[in-house]
Protein backbone atom coordinates (compact mmCIF):
# COMPACT_ATOMS: atom_id res chain seq x y z
CA UNK A 1 0.00 0.00 0.00
CA UNK A 2 1.11 3.28 -0.93
CA UNK A 3 2.62 5.17 2.29
CA UNK A 4 1.33 8.45 3.37
CA UNK A 5 4.18 10.18 5.04
CA UNK A 6 2.09 12.92 6.03
CA UNK A 7 -0.56 10.67 8.11
CA UNK A 8 1.08 9.11 10.71
CA UNK A 9 0.21 8.29 14.36
CA UNK A 10 0.09 11.07 16.96
CA UNK A 11 1.66 8.51 19.59
CA UNK A 12 4.86 7.50 17.61
CA UNK A 13 7.69 10.19 17.40
CA UNK A 14 7.93 11.91 14.16
CA UNK A 15 10.15 10.18 11.33
CA UNK A 16 10.98 10.91 8.17
CA UNK A 17 9.69 8.60 5.36
CA UNK A 18 11.33 7.39 2.30
CA UNK A 19 10.96 6.32 -1.17
CA UNK A 20 13.28 4.91 -3.76
CA UNK A 21 13.16 3.98 -7.28
CA UNK A 22 15.56 2.41 -9.12
CA UNK A 23 15.33 1.44 -12.83
CA UNK A 24 14.85 -2.60 -11.45
CA UNK A 25 12.67 -2.18 -8.93
CA UNK A 26 10.39 0.96 -8.61
CA UNK A 27 8.46 2.51 -5.46
CA UNK A 28 10.21 0.89 -2.53
CA UNK A 29 10.00 2.22 1.25
CA UNK A 30 13.30 2.33 2.94
CA UNK A 31 13.87 2.32 6.53
CA UNK A 32 12.68 5.87 8.34
CA UNK A 33 15.24 8.01 9.23
CA UNK A 34 15.78 10.44 11.53
CA UNK A 35 18.52 13.46 11.89
CA UNK A 36 21.84 13.61 13.43
CA UNK A 37 24.01 16.55 14.50
CA UNK A 38 26.03 18.67 11.78
CA UNK A 39 29.33 17.12 11.96
CA UNK A 40 31.03 18.22 8.10
CA UNK A 41 29.67 20.76 5.43
CA UNK A 42 26.31 19.74 3.88
CA UNK A 43 25.57 18.88 0.84
CA UNK A 44 22.66 20.95 0.06
CA UNK A 45 21.02 23.76 2.38
CA UNK A 46 17.59 23.44 2.68
CA UNK A 47 16.29 27.39 2.38
CA UNK A 48 12.74 27.08 4.11
CA UNK A 49 13.59 31.05 4.96
CA UNK A 50 12.93 31.76 1.14
CA UNK A 51 9.70 30.25 0.02
CA UNK A 52 9.47 30.30 -3.61
CA UNK A 53 6.21 29.98 -6.20
CA UNK A 54 2.93 28.07 -4.80
CA UNK A 55 2.43 25.02 -6.43
CA UNK A 56 -0.89 24.70 -8.72
CA UNK A 57 -0.93 20.75 -9.48
CA UNK A 58 0.27 18.25 -11.42
CA UNK A 59 -1.40 16.38 -14.49
CA UNK A 60 -1.28 14.65 -18.25
CA UNK A 61 -3.43 15.23 -21.03
CA UNK A 62 -6.72 13.82 -22.12
CA UNK A 63 -6.18 12.77 -25.74
CA UNK A 64 -8.63 10.34 -27.62
CA UNK A 65 -5.32 7.74 -28.21
CA UNK A 66 -5.28 7.42 -24.41
CA UNK A 67 -9.11 6.54 -24.14
CA UNK A 68 -8.83 4.52 -26.69
CA UNK A 69 -5.72 2.46 -25.71
CA UNK A 70 -7.15 2.29 -22.09
CA UNK A 71 -10.79 1.00 -23.74
CA UNK A 72 -8.56 -2.53 -24.13
CA UNK A 73 -8.22 -3.49 -21.19
CA UNK A 74 -11.03 -4.96 -18.83
CA UNK A 75 -13.19 -2.56 -17.08
CA UNK A 76 -11.44 -3.65 -13.37
CA UNK A 77 -7.97 -2.75 -15.15
CA UNK A 78 -8.85 0.69 -16.60
CA UNK A 79 -10.36 1.13 -12.93
CA UNK A 80 -7.08 0.20 -11.35
CA UNK A 81 -5.57 2.92 -13.74
CA UNK A 82 -7.21 5.62 -13.21
CA UNK A 83 -7.48 5.37 -9.70
CA UNK A 84 -3.76 5.01 -9.32
CA UNK A 85 -3.54 8.25 -11.44
CA UNK A 86 -6.18 10.48 -10.17
CA UNK A 87 -8.01 8.97 -6.40
CA UNK A 88 -6.01 11.52 -3.65
CA UNK A 89 -3.66 9.55 -1.85
CA UNK A 90 -3.81 6.79 -3.79
CA UNK A 91 -1.03 7.35 -6.72
CA UNK A 92 -0.17 10.52 -8.94
CA UNK A 93 -2.97 12.63 -7.27
CA UNK A 94 -3.36 14.30 -10.86
CA UNK A 95 -5.35 17.06 -10.03
CA UNK A 96 -4.84 20.08 -13.07
CA UNK A 97 -5.25 18.05 -16.64
CA UNK A 98 -5.00 19.89 -20.21
CA UNK A 99 -7.14 18.96 -22.87
CA UNK A 100 -7.40 20.14 -26.27
CA UNK A 101 -10.27 22.07 -28.08
CA UNK A 102 -10.61 19.52 -31.06
CA UNK A 103 -7.76 17.64 -33.06
CA UNK A 104 -4.28 17.22 -31.87
CA UNK A 105 -2.10 15.10 -32.77
CA UNK A 106 -3.05 12.24 -30.70
CA UNK A 107 -6.37 12.32 -31.82
CA UNK A 108 -8.05 9.61 -33.84
CA UNK A 109 -7.66 11.69 -37.06
CA UNK A 110 -8.21 15.63 -37.54
CA UNK A 111 -11.90 17.21 -36.81
CA UNK A 112 -12.55 20.78 -35.14
CA UNK A 113 -16.09 21.87 -33.69
CA UNK A 114 -17.15 23.68 -37.16
CA UNK A 115 -15.77 22.51 -40.08
CA UNK A 116 -18.63 24.04 -42.14
CA UNK A 117 -17.29 26.40 -44.29
CA UNK A 118 -17.81 30.06 -43.88
CA UNK A 119 -20.16 29.94 -40.96
CA UNK A 120 -18.84 32.70 -39.01
CA UNK A 121 -22.07 32.25 -36.64
CA UNK A 122 -21.11 28.78 -35.25
CA UNK A 123 -24.63 27.44 -36.42
CA UNK A 124 -23.00 24.07 -36.87
CA UNK A 125 -20.76 24.39 -33.92
CA UNK A 126 -21.05 21.03 -32.26
CA UNK A 127 -18.69 18.74 -29.66
CA UNK A 128 -20.35 15.12 -30.77
CA UNK A 129 -17.41 14.19 -31.54
CA UNK A 130 -15.78 14.40 -28.26
CA UNK A 131 -18.87 12.33 -26.54
CA UNK A 132 -16.96 9.12 -27.83
CA UNK A 133 -13.95 9.20 -26.26
CA UNK A 134 -12.72 12.85 -24.71
CA UNK A 135 -15.93 13.22 -22.58
CA UNK A 136 -16.07 9.76 -20.74
CA UNK A 137 -11.84 9.96 -20.39
CA UNK A 138 -12.62 13.31 -18.73
CA UNK A 139 -15.77 11.92 -16.45
CA UNK A 140 -13.70 8.92 -15.31
CA UNK A 141 -10.84 10.78 -13.78
CA UNK A 142 -13.86 13.36 -12.56
CA UNK A 143 -15.08 10.59 -10.61
CA UNK A 144 -12.11 10.05 -8.47
CA UNK A 145 -10.85 13.54 -8.43
CA UNK A 146 -13.83 15.31 -8.06
CA UNK A 147 -11.80 18.55 -7.71
CA UNK A 148 -10.05 17.90 -10.95
CA UNK A 149 -9.26 21.18 -13.23
CA UNK A 150 -9.06 21.49 -16.49
CA UNK A 151 -7.38 23.99 -19.08
CA UNK A 152 -7.47 23.62 -22.90
CA UNK A 153 -5.55 24.39 -26.14
CA UNK A 154 -6.59 24.08 -29.65
CA UNK A 155 -3.78 22.52 -32.00
CA UNK A 156 -5.94 24.25 -35.20
CA UNK A 157 -8.99 26.50 -35.93
CA UNK A 158 -11.06 25.47 -38.03
CA UNK A 159 -9.38 24.54 -41.73
CA UNK A 160 -11.54 27.40 -43.32
CA UNK A 161 -10.48 30.21 -40.05
CA UNK A 162 -6.94 29.39 -42.03
CA UNK A 163 -5.39 31.21 -44.73
CA UNK A 164 -4.26 27.72 -46.46
CA UNK A 165 -7.72 26.11 -45.59
CA UNK A 166 -6.29 23.32 -44.18
CA UNK A 167 -5.76 21.81 -40.38
CA UNK A 168 -1.98 21.23 -40.46
CA UNK A 169 1.29 23.13 -42.13
CA UNK A 170 3.69 21.20 -43.26
CA UNK A 171 4.28 18.10 -45.38
CA UNK A 172 5.14 14.41 -43.97
CA UNK A 173 8.83 13.94 -43.97
CA UNK A 174 9.61 10.83 -46.61
CA UNK A 175 11.36 8.04 -44.42
CA UNK A 176 10.33 9.11 -41.35
CA UNK A 177 6.44 9.80 -41.37
CA UNK A 178 4.87 7.27 -43.28
CA UNK A 179 1.39 8.93 -43.25
CA UNK A 180 -0.71 11.58 -45.64
CA UNK A 181 -2.43 14.61 -44.30
CA UNK A 182 -3.47 15.74 -48.09
CA UNK A 183 -1.76 19.16 -47.46
CA UNK A 184 -0.44 20.57 -51.23
CA UNK A 185 3.21 22.41 -51.24
CA UNK A 186 1.13 25.72 -51.92
CA UNK A 187 -0.25 25.36 -48.36
CA UNK A 188 2.92 24.62 -46.26
CA UNK A 189 2.72 26.94 -43.21
CA UNK A 190 6.25 29.08 -41.78
CA UNK A 191 6.78 30.20 -38.65
CA UNK A 192 7.11 33.89 -38.28
CA UNK A 193 4.02 33.97 -40.53
CA UNK A 194 0.02 34.22 -39.01
CA UNK A 195 -1.97 31.05 -40.57
CA UNK A 196 -5.27 32.32 -39.07
CA UNK A 197 -6.79 35.02 -41.46
CA UNK A 198 -6.65 38.22 -39.40
CA UNK A 199 -9.84 39.89 -40.33
CA UNK A 200 -11.98 40.62 -37.96
CA UNK A 201 -15.29 38.67 -38.69
CA UNK A 202 -12.91 36.17 -38.73
CA UNK A 203 -11.11 36.71 -35.29
CA UNK A 204 -14.46 37.34 -33.69
CA UNK A 205 -15.49 34.05 -34.85
CA UNK A 206 -12.88 32.57 -33.24
CA UNK A 207 -13.22 33.63 -29.60
CA UNK A 208 -16.84 32.74 -30.17
CA UNK A 209 -15.71 29.30 -31.00
CA UNK A 210 -13.82 29.09 -27.26
CA UNK A 211 -16.71 30.82 -25.67
CA UNK A 212 -19.41 27.78 -27.70
CA UNK A 213 -16.79 24.74 -26.45
CA UNK A 214 -16.82 26.58 -22.62
CA UNK A 215 -20.20 26.32 -22.62
CA UNK A 216 -20.88 23.09 -24.04
CA UNK A 217 -18.26 21.09 -22.10
CA UNK A 218 -19.51 23.15 -18.95
CA UNK A 219 -23.28 22.04 -19.71
CA UNK A 220 -21.86 17.95 -19.19
CA UNK A 221 -20.13 19.03 -15.75
CA UNK A 222 -17.05 19.64 -17.31
CA UNK A 223 -15.82 22.87 -16.19
CA UNK A 224 -12.98 24.43 -18.21
CA UNK A 225 -10.85 26.81 -15.63
CA UNK A 226 -8.53 28.17 -18.45
CA UNK A 227 -7.20 28.33 -21.85
CA UNK A 228 -4.39 28.81 -24.45
CA UNK A 229 -4.87 30.64 -27.76
CA UNK A 230 -2.56 27.82 -29.54
CA UNK A 231 -0.47 25.35 -28.76
CA UNK A 232 3.28 25.68 -30.12
CA UNK A 233 2.35 29.24 -32.01
CA UNK A 234 5.55 29.25 -34.00
CA UNK A 235 5.53 25.47 -35.30
CA UNK A 236 3.97 24.43 -38.65
CA UNK A 237 3.44 20.53 -38.36
CA UNK A 238 2.07 17.41 -40.47
CA UNK A 239 -0.31 17.18 -37.43
CA UNK A 240 -3.07 19.89 -36.48
CA UNK A 241 -1.07 22.79 -36.32
CA UNK A 242 -1.08 26.67 -37.25
CA UNK A 243 1.30 29.60 -37.00
CA UNK A 244 1.26 32.88 -35.28
CA UNK A 245 3.20 35.86 -34.97
CA UNK A 246 3.16 37.55 -31.66
CA UNK A 247 1.10 40.62 -33.54
CA UNK A 248 -0.93 38.34 -34.06
CA UNK A 249 -1.77 36.37 -30.91
CA UNK A 250 -2.03 39.95 -29.59
CA UNK A 251 -4.89 40.99 -31.83
CA UNK A 252 -6.77 37.30 -31.39
CA UNK A 253 -6.29 37.84 -27.68
CA UNK A 254 -8.01 40.99 -27.62
CA UNK A 255 -11.48 39.57 -28.59
CA UNK A 256 -10.74 36.32 -26.52
CA UNK A 257 -9.67 37.86 -23.10
CA UNK A 258 -13.80 39.38 -23.23
CA UNK A 259 -15.40 35.53 -24.43
CA UNK A 260 -13.30 34.26 -21.16
CA UNK A 261 -13.90 37.07 -18.80
CA UNK A 262 -17.40 36.48 -18.69
CA UNK A 263 -17.08 33.03 -18.14
CA UNK A 264 -14.90 33.42 -15.82
CA UNK A 265 -12.06 31.40 -17.59
CA UNK A 266 -8.70 32.62 -17.23
CA UNK A 267 -6.06 33.06 -20.71
CA UNK A 268 -2.76 32.26 -20.93
CA UNK A 269 -0.71 33.27 -23.12
CA UNK A 270 0.96 29.71 -24.82
CA UNK A 271 2.00 27.44 -25.27
CA UNK A 272 5.51 28.54 -26.30
CA UNK A 273 8.11 25.81 -27.95
CA UNK A 274 11.03 28.21 -28.87
CA UNK A 275 13.99 29.67 -26.70
CA UNK A 276 12.78 33.48 -27.27
CA UNK A 277 11.08 35.07 -24.59
CA UNK A 278 10.66 38.01 -27.56
CA UNK A 279 7.74 36.10 -28.33
CA UNK A 280 6.21 36.64 -25.28
CA UNK A 281 6.89 40.18 -24.77
CA UNK A 282 5.78 40.21 -28.41
CA UNK A 283 2.42 40.28 -27.77
CA UNK A 284 2.56 41.89 -23.60
CA UNK A 285 3.22 45.04 -25.63
CA UNK A 286 -0.05 45.32 -26.66
CA UNK A 287 -1.37 46.57 -23.24
CA UNK A 288 -5.03 45.58 -24.27
CA UNK A 289 -3.50 41.68 -24.81
CA UNK A 290 -1.53 41.96 -21.36
CA UNK A 291 -4.22 42.62 -19.67
CA UNK A 292 -6.02 39.91 -20.68
CA UNK A 293 -3.24 37.31 -19.77
CA UNK A 294 -3.07 35.64 -16.33
CA UNK A 295 0.05 33.47 -16.71
CA UNK A 296 2.15 31.64 -19.82
CA UNK A 297 2.68 28.10 -20.62
CA UNK A 298 5.93 27.03 -21.55
CA UNK A 299 6.99 23.68 -23.21
CA UNK A 300 9.54 22.18 -25.44
CA UNK A 301 12.94 24.60 -26.11
CA UNK A 302 10.57 27.14 -24.85
CA UNK A 303 12.60 26.27 -21.48
CA UNK A 304 15.65 28.20 -22.46
CA UNK A 305 13.36 31.38 -22.42
CA UNK A 306 11.49 30.26 -19.11
CA UNK A 307 14.03 31.80 -17.05
CA UNK A 308 13.82 35.77 -18.70
CA UNK A 309 10.15 35.32 -18.91
CA UNK A 310 10.17 34.33 -15.37
CA UNK A 311 12.58 37.45 -14.37
CA UNK A 312 10.59 40.12 -16.52
CA UNK A 313 7.07 39.31 -15.80
CA UNK A 314 6.95 37.65 -12.55
CA UNK A 315 3.43 38.66 -11.91
CA UNK A 316 2.93 36.01 -14.65
CA UNK A 317 1.96 32.14 -12.96
CA UNK A 318 3.83 29.85 -15.20
CA UNK A 319 2.87 26.14 -16.63
CA UNK A 320 5.44 23.82 -17.71
CA UNK A 321 2.72 22.30 -20.16
CA UNK A 322 3.81 19.18 -22.18
CA UNK A 323 6.97 17.23 -20.48
CA UNK A 324 9.00 16.61 -23.97
CA UNK A 325 7.67 13.05 -24.94
CA UNK A 326 10.93 11.05 -26.07
CA UNK A 327 10.03 8.23 -28.27
CA UNK A 328 7.75 5.50 -27.60
CA UNK A 329 10.82 3.51 -25.85
CA UNK A 330 9.51 4.53 -22.69
CA UNK A 331 13.41 3.78 -21.21
CA UNK A 332 15.43 5.06 -18.24
CA UNK A 333 17.39 7.06 -20.25
CA UNK A 334 14.80 9.37 -21.13
CA UNK A 335 13.16 9.05 -17.48
CA UNK A 336 16.78 10.58 -16.05
CA UNK A 337 16.24 13.11 -18.82
CA UNK A 338 12.63 13.99 -17.80
CA UNK A 339 14.32 14.49 -14.09
CA UNK A 340 16.49 17.22 -15.28
CA UNK A 341 13.53 18.76 -16.94
CA UNK A 342 11.38 19.03 -13.63
CA UNK A 343 14.39 20.49 -11.89
CA UNK A 344 14.28 23.53 -14.47
CA UNK A 345 10.80 24.18 -14.53
CA UNK A 346 10.62 24.60 -10.72
CA UNK A 347 13.97 26.12 -10.49
CA UNK A 348 12.62 28.84 -12.16
CA UNK A 349 9.03 29.67 -11.63
CA UNK A 350 6.85 26.93 -12.40
CA UNK A 351 3.93 26.33 -10.52
CA UNK A 352 2.43 23.23 -12.12
CA UNK A 353 3.53 20.22 -14.45
CA UNK A 354 2.50 18.62 -16.92
CA UNK A 355 3.03 14.88 -18.63
CA UNK A 356 1.17 14.38 -21.99
CA UNK A 357 0.30 11.11 -22.99
CA UNK A 358 -1.55 9.13 -20.21
CA UNK A 359 -1.29 5.86 -22.41
CA UNK A 360 -0.86 4.59 -25.33
CA UNK A 361 -0.43 1.25 -27.56
CA UNK A 362 2.85 -0.43 -27.26
CA UNK A 363 5.11 1.59 -30.37
CA UNK A 364 3.91 5.04 -28.78
CA UNK A 365 2.57 5.54 -32.76
CA UNK A 366 0.30 8.68 -33.33
CA UNK A 367 -2.22 9.16 -36.11
CA UNK A 368 0.40 10.95 -37.91
CA UNK A 369 3.57 8.89 -37.43
CA UNK A 370 5.04 10.26 -33.84
CA UNK A 371 6.34 7.79 -31.48
CA UNK A 372 6.11 8.86 -28.14
CA UNK A 373 6.24 8.00 -24.20
CA UNK A 374 3.18 7.64 -21.98
CA UNK A 375 2.46 6.67 -18.34
CA UNK A 376 0.97 3.79 -19.36
CA UNK A 377 1.79 1.12 -22.57
CA UNK A 378 -1.04 -0.98 -23.47
CA UNK A 379 -0.20 -3.72 -25.51
CA UNK A 380 -2.94 -4.38 -28.38
CA UNK A 381 -2.04 -8.26 -28.48
CA UNK A 382 -2.48 -9.70 -25.38
CA UNK A 383 -4.67 -6.83 -24.04
CA UNK A 384 -2.17 -6.37 -20.66
CA UNK A 385 -0.45 -3.15 -19.49
CA UNK A 386 2.26 -2.23 -18.13
CA UNK A 387 3.52 1.17 -16.24
CA UNK A 388 6.57 2.73 -17.33
CA UNK A 389 9.42 4.75 -15.62
CA UNK A 390 8.38 8.29 -16.11
CA UNK A 391 5.20 7.36 -14.57
CA UNK A 392 7.01 6.47 -11.03
CA UNK A 393 9.29 9.54 -11.48
CA UNK A 394 6.24 12.07 -11.65
CA UNK A 395 4.84 10.54 -8.58
CA UNK A 396 7.88 10.45 -6.50
CA UNK A 397 7.02 14.45 -6.55
CA UNK A 398 3.02 14.57 -7.07
CA UNK A 399 2.38 12.05 -4.42
CA UNK A 400 3.98 14.19 -1.84
CA UNK A 401 3.58 17.91 -2.90
CA UNK A 402 0.16 19.34 -2.00
CA UNK A 403 -1.08 21.87 -4.09
CA UNK A 404 -0.56 24.62 -2.56
CA UNK A 405 3.13 24.08 -1.92
CA UNK A 406 5.76 26.08 -2.27
CA UNK A 407 8.83 25.35 -3.72
CA UNK A 408 12.04 25.74 -1.48
CA UNK A 409 15.67 27.08 -3.35
CA UNK A 410 18.26 24.99 -2.08
CA UNK A 411 22.24 26.41 -1.92
CA UNK A 412 25.21 23.51 -2.73
CA UNK A 413 28.73 24.03 -2.16
CA UNK A 414 30.06 20.51 -2.36
CA UNK A 415 28.61 20.50 -6.65
CA UNK A 416 25.57 18.74 -5.43
CA UNK A 417 22.62 19.94 -7.58
CA UNK A 418 20.56 16.31 -7.84
CA UNK A 419 16.90 18.03 -5.64
CA UNK A 420 13.83 19.92 -5.44
CA UNK A 421 12.32 20.52 -2.18
CA UNK A 422 8.80 21.77 -1.52
CA UNK A 423 6.91 22.64 1.74
CA UNK A 424 3.48 21.93 1.94
CA UNK A 425 1.04 23.56 3.82
CA UNK A 426 0.62 21.28 6.28
CA UNK A 427 4.45 22.47 6.56
CA UNK A 428 6.01 19.14 5.92
CA UNK A 429 8.78 19.25 3.64
CA UNK A 430 8.98 16.87 0.04
CA UNK A 431 12.65 16.41 -0.23
CA UNK A 432 13.33 14.93 -3.93
CA UNK A 433 16.62 13.48 -4.82
CA UNK A 434 18.56 12.20 -8.08
CA UNK A 435 21.39 9.86 -6.94
CA UNK A 436 22.85 9.56 -11.15
CA UNK A 437 25.85 7.39 -10.14
CA UNK A 438 26.64 3.87 -10.67
CA UNK A 439 27.30 3.57 -7.41
CA UNK A 440 25.50 4.42 -3.91
CA UNK A 441 25.99 8.12 -2.71
CA UNK A 442 25.97 9.82 0.98
CA UNK A 443 24.50 13.20 0.75
CA UNK A 444 24.73 15.28 3.81
CA UNK A 445 20.78 17.87 3.44
CA UNK A 446 20.55 20.23 6.22
CA UNK A 447 17.43 21.30 6.98
CA UNK A 448 16.57 23.46 9.99
CA UNK A 449 19.53 23.01 11.52
CA UNK A 450 19.71 19.26 11.58
CA UNK A 451 21.58 17.10 9.26
CA UNK A 452 19.82 14.07 6.87
CA UNK A 453 22.35 11.88 5.63
CA UNK A 454 21.07 8.65 3.42
CA UNK A 455 22.89 6.47 1.31
CA UNK A 456 21.35 6.91 -1.90
CA UNK A 457 20.94 3.42 -3.61
CA UNK A 458 22.96 3.50 -7.40
CA UNK A 459 21.26 5.65 -10.37
CA UNK A 460 18.13 5.91 -8.05
CA UNK A 461 15.22 8.45 -7.05
CA UNK A 462 14.50 8.97 -3.72
CA UNK A 463 11.57 10.74 -1.97
CA UNK A 464 12.07 12.24 1.76
CA UNK A 465 9.12 13.75 3.65
CA UNK A 466 10.08 15.24 6.79
CA UNK A 467 7.14 16.04 9.32
CA UNK A 468 6.61 19.64 10.26
CA UNK A 469 7.94 19.35 13.87
CA UNK A 470 10.96 17.89 12.57
CA UNK A 471 11.47 20.84 9.97
CA UNK A 472 11.78 23.94 12.24
CA UNK A 473 12.70 27.35 10.80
Amino acid sequence: MTPRPHEHDSAAPAQVTWVVTTEAAPWQTRENLGFGPVTAMPDVFVQTDRPGQAVEGFGASFNELGWTSLSLLTDDERAQILDELFTPGVGANLSLCRMPVGANDFSLDWYSYDEVDGDLALEHFSIEHDLQTLVPFIRAAQERQPSLRLWASPWSPPSWMKTNGHYAGALPMPGIQDVENGLRPDQVGHEGTDMFRLEEPYLQAYAAYFGRFVDAYRELGIPIGMVMPQNEFNSPQVFPSCTWTPQGLARFVRHLGPQMQRRGVEVFLGTLERGDDALVQGVLDDPEAAAAIQGVGIQWAGKSALPFVHRDHPELRVYQTEQECGDGLNDWRYCRYSWGLMRHYFSHGAGAYMYWNVSLLRGGLSRWGWAQNSFVTVDAQTRTYAWNHEYHLLKHVSHFVQVGARFVPTLSYTGFENQLVFRNPDESLVVVVHNPEPHEQAVRVLVGGQLLTPTLPADSFSTFVVPAELVGG
